[in-house]
């Protein structure tokens, strides 16, 4: 089994070929210049702060050379990279940030703000500035090998990814250094990439899908990575022209943004051999579309917790089974269960189950919700039900999960039910997800209040925009009597979505 760094790997095979292209500044790093930066904060780690192995490093940062430098520096040290999400508030991040246990946190100035409430909230030894006035001394850092006693074992922590769970308490996703290999050789492999591929990342790299589809694939293979700070679809479609990109990763609304910009009629995409769409389910007319320029589509599957990439198709399957998610990769097992736990057939619409070297090793601090998904034989149940075909292609049928897609990003109501409740207005409320043009799902908050001076939609979305992301905000909320429950006190958000589709049609002229 394998574990270390790719880019130090590929920096000693092929150190002067291009390894990354930062587009907000231009800069262009080699292979040999980008592993110097990952030696550099891999000594910040051992030598100045004194951590040990496994100790754990958190990132709050966007896109940036930086940011890669420090995830390969995780494969280098021994030092686990615990991936905070931008977007968070600092009420959101402190409870990840403790369960974590995080010995040193890193952060931008664009995030300092964030950093500084968070301070208040968490007991974290060191806090490093990435940039500004009171930054990381990069030049008085040592470029020098690390010593062998820095190995990792395969099943050794390479990062810890955040999810946010069903009971509304994110969960820890521990990524393995055997799990981040093997994606990546299976990833180069079953997807057929080659060296001369170059591909533009545009989705944050806090996320499972900004590290683990093409961040290090193609840096296995020796390819090129344009990195964008974050999604301007004019600028996407400038650079893929520009620096000649081959391949393509986003999910379904940045695809239908690519779709509705200005520019997309008339960019030259000859040197794209195809695009690949994941994190929601992915509309037949986006495909359309594309197809229609003569640009190759592909639609993927995967979990943080089995890496993002699982399934796999040619260019010819791309246009024949539309729709279709594709076969599991190479060495990658698939089974659909119904649920007495009895494998399905073809044609039969059950939960899928995935088994191999691309599984994470659980739950950080959670053995109970390691083993409500990781059964005795290694098989992860993803809660996702699938299909699959005669010719063994599989389909996405839905989500049997209480969770929601918005923009691409996972969406758990409970969370949101769980900070509605902490307003002293708010005696019971309930979350579901509900088709929107531009973003797939956004969420419908019904809520139900305690006697006393009105309230209103304005109100909440305020109170709830200081203590869960933007996007997890509900955009419409309805204030009714009481919530419909079973005799066991769950809420039948079947009803839910009945009265709102009801809704939906009273309103239309």
């Amino acid at each position: 089994m394998i574990s270390g760094s790719i880019l130090a790997e590929r920096a000693r095979i092929n150190p002067e070929a291009l390894a990354l292209v930062y587009v907000p500044t231009g800069e262009r790093f080699t292979y040999a210049a980008l592993h110097e930066h990952s030696l550099r904060f891999s000594h910040l780690w051992l030598d100045r702060l004194g951590l040990k192995h496994s100790d754990r490093v958190g990132i709050l940062s966007g896109n940036s050379p930086q940011y890669v430098a420090a995830f390969y520096a995780a494969g280098l040290s021994g030092v686990a990279l615990v991936l905070l999400n931008s977007r968070l508030t600092a009420h959101e991040l402190a409870g990840i940030v403790n369960d974590a246990g995080l010995s040193a946190l890193m952060y931008e100035e664009q995030y300092a703000a964030t950093a500084r409430d968070l301070r208040g909230l968490v007991a974290v030894r060191h806090w490093l500035a990435l940039d500004g006035p009171h930054s990381i001394p990069y030049a008085e850092l040592s470029t020098a090998p690390l010593p062998e006693s820095c190995r990792s074992a395969p099943e050794d922590t390479y990062c810890l990814l955040y999810t946010s769970g069903t009971t509304g308490q994110p969960k820890g996703v521990i990524l393995p250094h055997r799990m981040i290999l093997w994606n990546a050789y299976n990833t180069a492999a079953s997807w057929q990439l080659r060296d001369s591929d170059v591909s533009s990342i545009f989705t944050p790299l806090c996320h499972a899908g900004g590290v683990s589809v093409f961040l290090t694939s193609i840096m296995l293979l020796g390819g090129t990575i344009v990195l964008h700070r974050g999604f301007d679809g004019a600028e996407v479609w400038r650079t893929i022209e520009r620096e000649g990109v081959t391949v393509v990763m986003g999910v379904p609304t940045i695809y239908k943004m690519l779709l509705e910009e200005p520019s997309f009629a008339g960019v030259n995409t000859a040197r794209v051999r195809w695009f690949i769409s994941g994190g929601a389910p992915l509309p037949q007319y986006i495909i359309d579309a594309y197809q229609q320029r003569g640009i190759t589509f592909k639609q993927g599957y995967g979990l943080t917790e089995v890496g993002v990439n699982c399934f796999a198709m040619s260019e010819a399957d791309s246009r024949y089974k539309a729709g279709s998610i594709g076969t599991p990769m190479m060495f990658t097992e698939a089974r659909l269960l119904d649920a007495e736990g009895r494998e399905l057939g073809a044609g039969e619409s059950g939960e899928l189950c995935l088994r191999g070297l691309h599984v994470c090793r659980g739950y950080w601090n959670n053995p109970e919700a390691t083993a409500a998904a990781l059964d005795a034989d290694g098989w992860f149940h993803t809660g996702d039900q699938a299909r699959r075909d005669a010719d063994g292609f599989y389909y996405i049928a839905g989500r049997s999960k209480d969770v929601f897609i918005s923009g691409g990003v996972n969406v758990y109501p409970a969370e949101v039910e769980a900070e509605l409740l902490t307003h002293p207005a708010v005696r019971d409320a309930a979350v579901i997800g509900v088709p929107h043009a531009k973003w797939g799902e956004v969420g419908a908050a019904f809520v139900v209040l305690n006697p006393g001076p009105e309230l209103g939609a304005r109100e909440l979305s305020e109170y709830l925009a200081g203590r869960v992301a933007k996007f997890k905000v509900p955009q419409q909320f309805f204030f009714v009597g009481s919530l419909p429950r079973t005799p066991y006190g769950k809420v039948v958000k079947a009803e839910l979505r009945s009265f709102y589709d009801q809704d939906r049609q009273s309103s239309k002229p």
